[in-house]
């Protein structure tokens, strides 16, 4: 993928938003996203109220790098962990048992974390700056479709959103596909 060399400034005024529990949109593979701190119980609220989304459907966190979801891999036997580190950092998004270290408010009291390392550039710069995951969710109102131009972000979210950092989509045609890590069902196709 072929990213224009993004500004630190862009990135490090978005962290600096993270870090107060804001909100940001940016670029992902597919569809511009939403993301916030997971572990900040306001942001999360806020960005699901923002979609108008129960909390109780979970949220996908992405990361720049395996290690950085080091926490809640734990006790993931080698042949999971191998599986995982075979696809990423890629478009691919996993559901992965929740061992328990994740907020109820990001995994929806679901027995399964949807996990991604990114390879998007801008979105794993977000990550590698923050030091860690992020919340990542597409930037629609539930029910309407993805965002995929800043534009619709901007239509549909209207000066709500703190920060929305420049780039651009990585080119895939849908969202990533979603797969359960342990059963090996596709949930969402890509």
């Amino acid at each position: 993928m072929n990213q224009p060399h993004l500004p630190s400034l862009h990135i490090a005024r978005a962290v600096s938003v993270l870090c107060r529990g804001g909100v940001i949109a940016y670029p992902t593979e597919a569809v511009w996203g939403l993301g916030c701190d997971p572990f900040n119980q306001q942001a999360v609220s806020r960005l699901l109220a923002l979609k108008r989304r129960r909390r109780e459907m979970g949220l996908i966190m992405i990361a720049a790098s395996m290690e950085q979801f080091e926490p809640f891999l734990a006790g993931l036997p080698p042949v999971h962990r191998r599986q995982l580190q075979d696809s990423w950092p890629g478009p691919q998004t996993w559901l992965v048992p929740n061992n328990g270290r994740a907020p109820c408010w990001v995994s929806g009291g679901r027995d399964t974390l949807a996990l991604r390392v990114t390879d998007h550039p801008v979105a794993a710069a977000l990550c590698r700056a923050f030091g860690g995951p992020l919340v990542s969710t597409s930037a629609n109102p539930h029910g309407r479709p993805p965002a995929g131009s800043r534009l619709k972000v901007e239509l549909y979210f209207h000066g709500l959103i703190d920060v929305v950092v420049p780039g651009s989509l990585g080119g895939l045609p849908k969202p990533t596909p979603i797969k359960h890590l342990v059963s090996g069902e596709l949930v969402r196709s890509g």
